[in-house]
């Protein structure tokens, strides 16, 4: 069977990236960020969610980037950056579908 995992590009659960548990949330211009990056072998991969309640309903994007890090806890900070440059750059805009 590894050899099809092989040729195919099949991943077991063991090598797939695994979701490290989001942190604490951060308040930053009147949205919730959690960073919650992705564990990919022995990286840590950028990613998070930042959400907002919006006439009433809470709205939520989640976000991945290709930016990888050495431990948990940078990835958490530079999680935390790029958040809040979605926010600075798309504000409620991140929400239309």
């Amino acid at each position: 069977m590894s050899f099809w995992k092989s040729l195919f590009g099949g991943k077991t659960a063991d090598e797939a990236p695994a979701q490290q548990p989001a942190g604490e949330a951060v308040e930053y211009n009147g949205y919730v960020v959690r960073a919650a990056p992705l564990k990919d072998g022995g990286k840590f991969l950028t990613a998070g969610t930042i959400s907002k309640e919006v006439d009433g309903v809470r709205k939520e994007h989640n976000f991945v980037r290709a930016d990888s890090h050495g431990s948990f806890d940078e990835a958490v900070s530079f999680s935390l950056t790029k958040a809040r440059q979605i926010i600075d750059l798309q504000g409620d805009r991140m929400f239309d579908t």
